[in-house]
């Protein structure tokens, strides 16, 4: 039977491959791939990812793809009793981490980490992420870190890539 994983990617996923190596001039089969597979319901994100990525710079790619190629379904809601729920434990643990500055718990606390965590969870989903863990660092609350203490698998993008066989074949000049 095939693998039929589900994948939450994280903002840092989209961002970095617009920035360096899936640049929308360069690969634009990587940003078709992704809305190939949500389509096969394997490739999604939250809606907290979406508001992060909407509150860049108009005039960037990626704000455009996001405001103008995504469908809404892609960003899905985190309105849930059971997603509040989870969110909820996944705080706490947060606010309670004695490592943790004070600044990195209200810093993650505002952004879409924990959401993501909570509705991979309710989900059985991976989140995909290029973070690395940090467990000892204080200033930053990492989501690899959170996906390890909450049993949430994650992967990097290049293991999401593989494991849903997408490939970019490159044409362009060649006879």
């Amino acid at each position: 039977m095939a693998d039929q994983t589900t994948y939450l990617v994280d903002s840092d996923v989209l961002i970095t491959a617009k920035n360096l190596y899936y640049a929308f001039d360069l690969c634009p089969g990587f940003w078709k791939s992704l809305l190939h597979y949500h389509g096969e319901g394997r490739a999604f994100s939250v809606d907290r990812v979406r508001n992060e990525l909407l509150s860049g710079r108009k005039d960037e790619d990626l704000f455009q793809w996001v405001k103008n190629d995504v469908p809404d379904e892609f960003f899905l809601p985190v309105d849930t009793d059971e997603l509040a729920r989870v969110y909820t434990e996944i705080m706490m643990w947060v606010q309670r981490h004695p490592k943790y500055s004070d600044h990195a718990k209200a810093k993650f606390a505002t952004g879409a980490d924990g959401w993501l965590v909570a509705c991979a969870q309710v989900r059985s989903a991976t989140v995909v992420t290029n973070e690395q863990p940090a467990p000892d660092s204080r200033k930053d609350v990492k989501l690899p870190d959170v996906c390890d203490e909450f049993k949430v698998p994650r992967q990097n993008t290049f293991a999401m890539l593989r494991a849903l066989g997408a490939q970019f074949d490159w044409t362009a000049g060649v006879e």
